[in-house]
């Protein structure tokens, strides 16, 4: 399993950007996370500025959101949807995207229950779990 570290993650969305920006070729993974930078122009300074990007603390005590992780959400969400893992997580995709009209607001509403997975993984010392997230998605797609 491929685990980058938090400067890998900021180098290579701050390397995408900049591509994207001078029109160079783009590898696939860099042509999806390009996608998710063009929806999220806010990002444009701080991903034109490597050197701030790899120093800059994001943390919620700073009261800093962190793009990085938002851009990083968005494209294994986009991962997860291709291959419907956890299984069911396309579908609730396809049924919130009809709800909001909007794939970057499903991709949020996901992005909301995967971020509480995680959360609770991390604060419980435990692994993932799909199920919960399943869960926490299916109460979203019918509320």
């Amino acid at each position: 399993m491929f685990t980058p570290s938090q400067q890998d993650v900021r180098r290579f969305f701050c390397e995408t950007f900049r591509k994207y920006q001078a029109n160079e070729i783009l590898t696939p993974l860099e042509i999806i996370a390009s996608d998710w930078i063009d929806q999220h122009k806010e990002y444009d300074s701080v991903l034109s500025d490597l050197e701030t990007s790899l120093t800059t603390d994001y943390s919620m005590e700073q009261g800093n959101s962190n793009p990085f992780l938002h851009l990083s959400m968005h494209l294994s969400i986009a991962e997860q949807i291709k291959v419907d893992q956890p299984r069911g997580v396309r579908a609730a995709f396809d049924i919130l995207t009809k709800k909001f009209s909007s794939t970057h607001e499903a991709h949020h509403e996901i992005m909301e229950c995967l971020g509480e997975m995680i959360w609770n993984s991390q604060r419980n010392g435990l692994p993932p779990d799909g199920n919960a997230y399943i869960e926490a998605l299916r109460k979203r797609v019918s509320s």
